[in-house]
């Protein structure tokens, strides 16, 4: 496409101006190129979207109780009952119990939202990049994040890592408007979207947060004391657009609202900072939460230690360190485009060096590469619980740099540092994508070397084509051929990952593996028997049963509030064995599922709880019967 030939870079200062080239008026080529961006990519995230089911239970169950309940809704309710939230704030669970009380809920009503979020966020990356380098670097840039494995696999699943990122490439366009005129409103309202990004993922879901303050310190055009000032009003609106929300958890009585689940005293910040926190980052949560190889083995699961492509997609099949975010699973959801993002990082830098202070594109270029390294080494060292598909949150910034970087490349292209950077970052590109490849050969064997052929010749043919003016249209010809040939890699696992259906708790990106395994752990099996038995109760609960997994699998099969005892690991406080007898009596919970062994949990983890006083108390003063493969004690009928 001839208009993105010059790869327009505002000069420092003229940023602000509103120049012609930031504006989409008309019917310009580059719109029709940016309408086409949004349509493809609605069109590849709403393809055959409901191959995903209910994603994972957990997080379709909460989903399933806000579409009946509002006050489920408002606290991201695990059921109808509220008895217990999930572990996470609840912005996730308002958009998909939303869409359910609206369109019913279902599958098509959770999940379709999710795509929404992708081409909104497309849509907001593509602008952010457009304002700092030009149309035609925003439209590599959108282009690449649709075409990211991990993107492809969490836009279409029901975690709450869309709407955080979401929210997250808000809070980044917001700080590149912010930046042109060093505007109050633009950093507020960035500071707002961090705010309900940490409402959607907690800590997670700011890590965005240093690279805007930073940025906007160093490069907005005002003084000193006008960008602290700006800050701080930025920092009072994350406070207030997160805040309210810890408020309501601490003057709602306890008594009169679900339990905040993963925390240890009832405590939103008790979980923010300990078992979504520095809990994970510090290792502390991994005595709650065991893992058995030699049951995982015996459910059919690989565990794969030492980083191959053939792990759960969760926990323990990555190097901790530097290598992590390219080995092992981590490796193939997002690791593409991240050797060029650096290389362009550094290039960008280097040759913005002696800018202005105000300079938008380096100031873009530090935006993108500071949230792409501080989320990335987070993720590198973080010591407990740690899924592969958290390094979504920093998906944009890898592809607002890869762009940013070959537009300033670009425009360098009469240079011979300028020659060597094009080369070197289309070569990254394609020799990094036939090495991912290659660690799953068995897999389309000839597209590594496809993409290794086309990405050597045509860097060959750019190289050559820039030494001569005349050759410029052909220069840019061979550039664009270099960059779809390295992409084939990203594109090819995106699109087999589209073409896969993913449920449970760690879904993985690409082609089918050998083992058939493509969800992850948490889907527990299904028993006809036990559900028609639930459906058929008027008790508050129709059961309750240990932890939040089996719970939440059990309402969506039957339409009814299951307590989940202990919540996710089983080892939150509630109910205490006093309250679980207060509720019995009250005949509020017709049966109690008894935990299976460690040979039947399905995932391998530990079937010891915190509540095994429960269990030989139901035990005890109960009849058990055997339902399918489940030992059901009915709780309205003691024994005599």
């Amino acid at each position: 496409m001839t208009t993105t030939v010059e790869l327009p870079v505002p000069a420092s200062g003229e940023a602000g101006e509103g120049t012609p080239s930031h504006r989409l008026t008309g019917l310009t080529p580059d719109r029709v190129a940016f309408g086409v961006l949004l349509i493809a990519t609605l069109v590849m995230y709403l393809w055959n979207i409901t191959v995903n089911g209910m994603g994972n239970d957990f997080y379709a169950a909460a989903a399933q109780a806000g579409s009946k309940n509002w006050e489920a809704l408002l606290f991201g309710s695990l059921d109808t009952q509220n008895f217990m939230m999930v572990d996470k704030p609840p912005v996730s669970q308002w958009v998909m119990g939303l869409s359910g009380q609206i369109f019913g809920f279902s599958s098509a009503s959770m999940l379709v939202p999710e795509a929404l979020m992708a081409v909104a966020t497309v849509a907001l990356l593509y602008g952010a990049v457009r304002r700092i380098s030009g149309p035609g670097a925003a439209l590599l840039a959108g282009s690449a994040l649709a075409l990211t494995p991990v993107a492809a696999l969490m836009f279409r699943f029901n975690n709450p890592d869309a709407v955080m990122v979401l929210l997250m490439m808000a809070a980044a366009y917001c700080t590149v408007r912010a930046l042109e005129r060093a505007s109050t409103a633009w950093i507020a309202m960035a500071g707002v979207a961090l705010g309900f990004a940490f409402l959607a993922k907690m800590l997670e879901g700011i890590m965005v947060a240093p690279a805007v303050g930073l940025v906007y310190l160093v490069a907005a055009p005002t003084s000193v004391r006008r960008r602290l000032l700006q800050l701080v009003g930025c920092l009072v609106a994350v406070l207030v657009s997160a805040g309210w929300f810890v408020v309501l958890t601490l003057v709602w009585p306890a008594s009169g609202r679900p339990y905040i689940a993963g925390s240890t005293d009832d405590n939103f910040m008790n979980l923010v900072l300990g078992y979504n926190g520095f809990g994970r980052v510090l290792g502390k949560n991994s005595h709650a939460f065991q893992l058995n190889p030699d049951v995982g083995n015996a459910a059919g699961v690989q565990f794969d230690m030492d980083g191959g492509h053939h792990g759960w997609g969760g926990f323990g099949d990555s190097p901790q360190g530097l290598p992590r975010l390219f080995s092992g699973e981590f490796g193939f959801e997002i690791s593409w485009l991240l050797p060029a993002a650096l290389i362009a990082l550094v290039l960008v830098v280097v040759w913005r060096g002696r800018a202005p202070r105000t300079d938008l594109v380096r100031a873009g270029a530090l935006l993108f590469g500071l949230w792409m390294l501080v989320d990335g080494l987070l993720l590198s060292y973080m010591k407990s619980m740690v899924h592969p598909y958290y390094s979504f949150s920093f998906a944009p910034a890898i592809c607002g740099m890869v762009g940013i970087g070959v537009a300033e490349a670009w425009r360098r292209r009469e240079t011979w540092f300028g020659r060597a950077g094009l080369a070197l970052l289309v070569l990254a590109t394609g020799g990094w994508s036939w090495w991912l490849l290659g660690r799953n050969a068995g897999w389309f064997p000839a597209l590594r070397w496809v993409i290794l052929a086309v990405t050597v010749l045509a860097v060959a043919a750019l190289l050559w084509s820039l030494t001569a003016e005349s050759r410029r249209r052909f220069a840019l010809a061979a550039l664009l051929v270099g960059l779809i040939g390295g992409a084939l890699g990203t594109a090819a696992y995106s699109f087999a990952t589209i073409g896969q259906p993913h449920e449970g708790g760690g879904p993985r990106v690409g082609p089918p593996q050998a083992d058939g395994h493509h969800g992850g752990w948490g889907q527990d099996i299904d028993n006809p028997q036990l559900d028609a038995m639930l459906r058929a109760t008027h008790t508050d609960f129709s059961a309750a049963i240990d932890r939040s997994s089996p719970a939440s699998t059990l309402e969506l099969s039957t339409n009814t509030a299951v307590m989940a005892i202990g919540g996710f690991i089983g080892s939150d406080p509630v109910p205490t064995l006093a309250e679980f007898q207060q509720d019995v009596a009250n005949h509020r919970i017709t049966y109690y599922i008894g935990p299976q062994s460690d040979e039947k949990r399905p995932g391998g983890f530990d079937a010891r709880t915190a509540h095994d006083d429960i269990t030989t108390w139901v035990a005890a003063h109960f009849t058990p019967m055997t339902v399918g493969k489940d030992t059901v004690y009915d709780l309205t009928a003691p024994r005599k």
